[in-house]
């Protein structure tokens, strides 16, 4: 989904593991001409309010938004959440659960590291405003101790499930955290689910499951998804009438994808919105 205007609903800020400001998110979606944007930090919605203020002096419209990273049958599966209560306990609860485990799980994989490069805990939190510490901190830290040219290459060779420094870390269950982004008034969007990263696609009867449990849509316009892996999703998206989302995963710097550069139409987001039990 291309064209304008649109709206760019998922991308990170310096809350989780992107490198700009919600507030900056803002601007450029503004100048870009976006009619809107969703922040989906990573397990946190600290930078909502900064975000929906900024968007407000543009004059563009904000979507408050989250990111869950969960599983399913064993497989990593990501989960944006659109319109959550912040005042949700259970759901709330849930994502202290997963950070703490994320930060403890971050610095027992510094430690391994530390055997081999000069990396420490300082050098990975830095001056870091995020209450979501992960693998990406890491990446930027052995970045920029010149160990490897950007955030991919060092996943790529050190931080990837079967590298010797991996440690695993607690997520939710798929569908747990369907229901529970629904109880806390939001719509769940099945975050690209055919990226090459995953190894493998989401499987159409997987999305029946999702679907079955509350999902609302699935991001297949998305600057990783791989085409000869959409065919099947497309069917299963139509079939079941869910929502196709459009967006860039905008990290700043620390990835390529550029805001904007796939969007979800003005309609959709309207429709997406009529799901939302507590209007914002």
């Amino acid at each position: 989904m291309t064209g304008s205007p649109g709206y760019d609903l998922h991308t990170h800020s310096v809350h989780s593991d992107g490198t700009t400001r919600p507030g900056a998110i803002a601007d450029e979606a503004a100048a870009l001409g976006l009619a809107g944007f969703a922040l989906t930090d990573h397990d946190t919605v600290e930078g909502w309010e900064e975000a929906r203020d900024t968007a407000r002096t543009h004059g563009i419209d904000f979507l408050p938004g989250i990111e869950l990273t969960t599983k399913h049958n064993w497989k990593s599966r990501h989960l944006l959440g659109y319109g959550i209560d912040p005042a949700a306990g259970e759901l709330m609860s849930a994502l202290v659960r997963v950070r703490d485990s994320r930060f403890g799980r971050a610095r027992q994989m510094v430690d391994l590291l530390a055997a081999d490069y000069a990396i420490t805990w300082e050098l990975v939190v830095g001056e870091s405003e995020t209450i979501s510490v992960g693998r990406p901190h890491i990446a930027d830290a052995l970045v920029a101790g010149g160990y490897f040219p950007d955030r991919s290459a060092a996943f790529t060779e050190v931080l990837h499930p079967r590298s010797e420094y991996y440690v695993p870390t607690y997520a939710l269950e798929t569908l747990d955290a369907i229901r529970l982004v629904r109880d806390a008034g939001g719509v769940p969007v099945l975050a690209h689910p055919v990226a090459e990263r995953q190894r493998t696609p989401t499987p159409p009867e997987a999305v029946r499951e999702f679907a079955a449990a509350g999902l609302g849509g699935i991001e297949l316009e998305h600057p990783e998804n791989r085409e000869d892996w959409l065919p099947p999703l497309r069917a299963v998206t139509a079939e079941l009438g869910l929502l196709v989302t459009g967006s860039s995963d905008y990290h700043g710097a620390g990835k390529p994808n550029r805001l904007g550069e796939l969007t979800t139409p003005a309609e959709t987001v309207a429709l997406l919105r009529e799901q939302v039990a507590v209007p914002r």
